[in-house]
């Protein structure tokens, strides 16, 4: 029995420390600049696989959400006017919360579904399933 409880000790003392009820799911902050009257965005396509989300139905929201022109350049977005940072990871921090969590367990492990005319979050962890508005 000694040498179980010997490899129980060494098997704890090899874990990973564990943070201090830190998030496993941090969302990125937008980064970006401005050239001229336009705001070019950088990493919206990292952030959109971060929330497992289409990148496209993410910026559709956001530009739907800010009322500003843009369009996808390569890598980057590229926004028709001038848009505070903060009001982007704003609007991005609202999507998450509408159609990321889950209103049940709050875990962002979801997907959207779409059945019929109606999109629903389907939670893999605790399989709830709620309509949620169209994008």
């Amino acid at each position: 029995m000694e040498d179980y409880e010997e490899l129980l000790k060494k098997a704890e003392s090899e874990l990973p420390e564990r943070g201090s009820a830190s998030e496993r799911f941090v969302l990125e902050n937008i980064r970006g600049h401005l050239e001229g009257n336009k705001t070019i965005l950088v990493n919206l396509k990292k952030i959109a696989k971060d929330i497992n989300r289409n990148e496209n139905e993410l910026l559709k929201y956001l530009l739907r959400e800010l009322a500003t022109p843009g369009k996808w350049d390569g890598e980057r977005v590229i926004l028709g006017t001038k848009v505070a940072a903060t009001l982007i990871n704003k609007k991005i921090k609202k999507y998450v919360s509408e159609y990321v969590y889950c209103s049940e367990c709050n875990k962002p492990d979801t997907q959207l579904l779409r059945e019929k005319d109606i999109t629903y979050l389907r939670c893999l962890a605790c399989g709830s399933k709620k309509p949620v508005k169209a994008l």
